[in-house]
């Protein structure tokens, strides 16, 4: 996942790939959000700006485990978690 302090809708049509940046909110006292001016901080925002979204080929690999059986998958264990955290057992 890429951070950035911009918004954008990215959308992929096909081989087509779109991307539409919302325009930028005023700030109180009419004053523009500064840049990114850390000369310490650049390289690392290129490096993050550079890293794909997600790393295709680990997903593809997990992907191929759980098909093969290899990868130990236990749906009453996911069933569990996803109803403690999206249902009242938080807390």
């Amino acid at each position: 996942m890429k951070i950035t302090g911009a918004i954008t809708s990215t959308v992929s049509v096909g081989a087509q790939r779109v991307t539409v940046q919302a325009p930028a909110e005023a700030t109180p006292g009419g004053a523009a959000a500064p840049a990114l001016q850390s000369e310490v901080l650049q390289p690392a925002a290129a490096a993050l700006k550079a890293m794909p979204d997600f790393d295709a080929a680990r997903v593809a690999e997990l992907r191929d485990a759980l098909a093969k059986g290899e990868l130990p998958f236990d749906p009453g264990r996911l069933a569990g978690l996803i109803q403690r955290f999206h249902g009242g057992g938080r807390g």
